[in-house]
């Protein structure tokens, strides 16, 4: 686990001394790698592949802002207390907030751009898919969104994580009962499930489907939809294992009801395109 990379020379002005985080820097990646797959997407569609950076960028201000909507939304009594310190945390950012928002700017941009909606929504599914596995990734570097205790051989500990699996923490801020067998073999600081991993499996897995699956003679949108339903799937079965204290409803969090709704999108979509595809009259 590689928290911070290295910190900025404190000769530099203004951010001197500041860290360079994993977290950020896979951040980066990962709209990067969204680009030059939109990029390969847009160019098979016989549309300009620069246009992806415009989409990529609408992509930045709206995930970023929604994901730290959502937070703050998630976390309002602290928001209250402490709203300047909410606002410009470094942490504290929310991937389904992001992509809610993100999709409503992208769809603008797209709109904008005078580009095809559903074909351009195929170009992207793929992208999505491998960028939140890129985006993953530096957040199991940072130590974040780790799960649930665990004594299996899968198990990782973060005595360096936001917050470290620390047995206190676990206990006071998740409400889950620690085993003490595993307290006394590792001590305070126990291995939990490295669930932001089992993401990065499942979403690479997802994205090598898609790639598969581009292409082929299906209606446009219909990639786009198996992606919601893949992707939406997949963070419902995960969150089962995350540290969560914000399960409402027989257990679950508020991230698998969205999930669920998506997945929901997901299927009706895969099922109404094909028929509506059938529905219109073929040309002589």
């Amino acid at each position: 686990m590689y928290p911070i990379i290295f910190e900025l020379p404190s000769w530099i002005p203004i951010v001197g001394g500041a860290a360079i985080t994993s977290f950020g820097v896979f951040m980066l990646l990962s709209f990067l790698t969204g680009g030059y797959l939109t990029r390969a997407g847009l160019r098979r569609n016989g549309e300009d592949p620069e246009k992806a950076w415009d989409l990529v960028f609408m992509a930045v201000v709206g995930g970023i802002v929604g994901a730290r909507l959502y937070y703050v939304l998630l976390n309002f009594p602290r928001f209250v207390e402490d709203p300047i310190g909410i606002i410009f945390a470094r942490g504290g950012l929310v991937w389904y907030g992001g992509f809610l928002l993100a999709t409503a700017f992208v769809v603008w941009e797209v709109r904008r751009q005078k580009l095809p909606l559903r074909p351009t929504a195929d170009a992207v599914a793929p992208a999505l898919a491998l960028a939140y596995a890129v985006g993953r990734m530096g957040c199991f570097l940072v130590g974040d969104d780790w799960g649930r205790p665990t004594s299996s051989w899968v198990g990782v500990r973060f005595p360096q994580g936001t917050p470290p699996s620390h047995v206190d923490i676990i206990q006071r801020d998740f409400g889950i009962t620690v085993d003490p067998a595993l307290v006394e073999q590792y001590g305070q600081i126990v291995p939990v499930h490295p669930t932001q991993l089992y993401e990065v499996g499942l979403s690479t897995l997802i994205f090598f489907v898609l790639w598969q699956l581009r292409g082929r003679a299906r209606p446009a949108g219909w990639l786009f939809m198996l992606w919601l339903a893949l992707a939406g799937m997949e963070r419902f079965l995960v969150e089962f294992l995350r540290a969560k204290d914000d399960r409402f409803l027989a257990g679950l969090t508020v991230a698998q009801g969205i999930s669920l709704a998506i997945v929901a999108v997901g299927v009706v979509g895969l099922v109404r395109l094909p028929r509506q595809e059938g529905a219109r009259p073929r040309r002589a």
